[in-house]
């Protein structure tokens, strides 16, 4: 759109009034001084609301090209190779290319838009009338017509749109609060998916592990049998038992493969280019003591949910002032110019003002202090889940830990000595093959005990990270 400057101004002026002029038969030079002041006034009308259209029109570009941007995120994905990555490393990208988060993106761009509206002023209207038309439609119907020409502006009073971005800005700060509500959530959730193929490769290489130590047992026994040491029985009843070993090893193989397909989903971005591992281990193990009250502070102080309810009655109070605003009514100008055929052109000024006798805007009014007061509600409600959150995330964090320490009180290292004496007395002939049948499935049992425990124990930080909004591990 071509802007107005000022040298512009005064043709376009005498267009105006020589438009007026040549409607009718040429009129006096009074009426065509009406006529030019009728055009000035026009224009001046029109055309600080054009460039206010300008100004927000560039605005809207630069919000339209985000979604842009967004999709070109999605269609270049930062993992082309496949290689392991660190929890650190999955935040990353998460953060970055998340389909749940570009969503949540959206909405902020919604209600930034919305900002836009809310600074726009009403437009001017014009109006156009003939009168004294012939019903017969005989005669000069031109000559004999009354033609009016009028523009109206209406001017908001009670600073309506100064109130009406404030609670656009408002909403906008609560939009910003309920994604960060959402990072919070879905990075947690993130952060448990890694750990869970963490667990899933464990229990994988130790059924890997035990097949292959029985198989070499298998092969052991099937020598013996050869030189008749021993019954065909004992060797039927291994081949039997390597069944259950290798199936072991089937279904660990799926859920290292379902859990890794999960959390590469939760990465976003191509899933087709998502071709990655994890790195790490799940049995390392980080002892962490907390105190309740630290953590209950630093949980009312950062957590993302209650700090979107803080904003939530902010907005509900800007939404309130706009609304107590709204019942003050709008003053409406008006001017315009009357072309009387045969007789004096006539100038006319209106004023106009709805008058609330009826409708003072008390619904609205209503709707907003019922949304205040259940913010207020949400905010007490959120304080005390928030505490809750914190009890039993902890209660649940020192029982998981406790569990820990029982496995690393000795345990583990009795059921490796017991499973490899067994082993050395079956060869040398001191102990029967149920023996070490028997050591090695107690052995695999309490092995993927510990390691569930340990991914337990994850887990309940993972929990009391959450509960607490705030990162505790070090």
């Amino acid at each position: 759109m071509n802007q107005l400057t000022r040298s512009d101004q005064g043709p376009l002026v005498k267009q105006c009034a020589s438009i007026v002029c040549q409607a009718r038969d040429p009129l006096s030079r009074g009426s065509c001084r009406a006529s030019y002041l009728f055009g000035l006034l026009l224009l001046t009308l029109t055309v600080q609301p054009i460039w206010a259209q300008e100004q927000s029109a560039g605005q809207v570009k630069s919000i339209s090209k985000v979604p842009a941007l967004l999709t070109s995120q999605q269609a270049t994905p930062t993992v082309t190779g496949k290689r392991s990555i660190t929890i650190s490393d999955a935040v990353d990208i998460f953060l970055k290319q998340n389909l749940d988060l570009v969503a949540a993106r959206y909405d902020i761009d919604t209600v930034d838009a919305e900002k836009l509206t809310a600074k726009l002023r009403p437009n001017p209207q014009f109006t156009f009338t003939s009168e004294d038309l012939p019903i017969n439609f005989s005669g000069n119907l031109v000559k004999e017509q009354t033609y009016s020409y009028g523009i109206s502006e209406t001017l908001e009073l009670g600073g309506k749109r100064g109130k009406r971005i404030g609670a656009a800005n408002a909403n906008s700060e609560l939009a910003r609060a309920e994604f960060q509500t959402a990072v919070w959530q879905l990075t947690s959730d993130l952060k448990k998916k890694f750990y869970a193929v963490l667990l899933a490769e464990s229990l994988l290489n130790l059924a890997k592990e035990n097949q292959k130590t029985f198989a070499e047992i298998v092969e052991h026994t099937t020598e013996v049998f050869k030189l008749g040491e021993i019954s065909g029985l004992d060797l039927e009843r291994l081949e039997v038992e390597k069944l259950k070993f290798d199936t072991d090893v089937a279904n660990s193989e799926r859920d290292y493969e379902v859990a890794l397909r999960d959390f590469r989903v939760m990465l976003g971005g191509d899933y087709r280019a998502m071709d990655i591992d994890v790195a790490g281990s799940i049995d390392y193990y980080q002892p962490y003591e907390f105190s309740l009250a630290d953590l209950r502070s630093q949980a009312l102080a950062a957590r993302p949910d209650l700090k979107a309810a803080q904003l939530s009655e902010r907005a509900a109070d800007a939404s309130i002032r706009l609304e107590d605003a709204q019942r003050i009514p709008d003053l409406n100008l008006g001017a315009g110019i009357a072309q009387v055929p045969q007789g004096t052109d006539t100038l006319n000024f209106g004023v106009g003002i709805t008058l609330p006798v009826w409708n003072r805007n008390q619904t609205e009014r209503a709707k907003a202090l019922i949304q205040k007061m259940k913010a207020q509600n949400d905010q007490q409600r959120l304080t005390n889940l928030v505490l809750s959150d914190v009890d039993k995330a902890l209660v649940t964090f020192e029982s998981q830990k406790r569990r820990v320490e029982l496995y690393r009180s000795g345990v583990l290292t009795k059921v490796d000595d017991i499973q490899r004496l067994t082993e050395f007395s079956l060869k040398a002939g001191e102990s029967s093959t149920l023996e070490l049948l028997d050591a090695i499935r107690t052995r695999r049992d309490t092995l993927a005990s510990f390691y569930q425990t340990l991914f337990d124990y994850q887990v309940a930080l993972l929990d009391l990270e959450l509960a607490t909004a705030t990162q505790l591990q070090k």
